[in-house]
């Protein structure tokens, strides 16, 4: 059964958790090269979010996620296939539909790695573009209460807006 779209005010216990989480990842994941980042609403002070931890966990190669599977499995981290993201390796914690955490994997600086990023760092500065995200966020999950995939959709639009306006900022100076 397809989860509820709920939308949560910020909670600062997110940040506590992501640092809880990281460690065990980098714990599990040992001599891996990784770096691992707190990503989506729930990395963004003072903007609500569905309570669902985003991490995102730079390779220097896709290949070497394979040799993730077995480790994050684990400390309960489940291996979901994606052909239609080949950039991203994607685990998931929790139930289909209702995880409590997703962990995507990309190529340590690539597009989408630096995407997430400025997203993330163009939220946390420009608190009129966060109230603008969360005013869509709470109307989207009130307009697709039991679709996630439609609400995602649904809000990709503003994230790629505000991406390319994070890009223009970068670029003017």
């Amino acid at each position: 059964m397809e989860k509820p779209v709920t939308i949560e005010n910020y909670n600062p216990n997110w940040v506590t958790e992501f640092e809880h989480e990281k460690a065990k990842i980098k714990e599990v994941l040992k001599d891996k090269p990784i770096c691992v980042e707190h990503i989506g609403s729930t990395s963004v002070k003072d903007l609500c979010a569905k309570p669902i931890l985003d991490i995102m966990t730079g390779v220097q190669h896709l290949d070497e996620v394979d040799k993730f599977i077995d480790p994050l499995k684990t400390i309960g981290y489940e291996f979901v296939a994606h052909k239609e993201f080949p950039e991203r390796r994607f685990f998931r914690k929790g139930q289909w539909r209702a995880g409590t955490h997703h962990l995507h994997i990309y190529k340590f600086g690539s597009e989408e790695w630096n995407n997430h990023l400025l997203f993330r760092d163009y939220l946390s500065t420009h608190p009129d573009i966060r109230k603008q995200y969360q005013q869509l966020k709470q109307n989207l999950s009130q307009k697709h209460h039991l679709d996630r995939v439609g609400y995602t959709q649904a809000k990709a639009p503003f994230i790629r807006y505000v991406i390319e306006e994070a890009k223009k900022k970068i670029n003017s100076m």
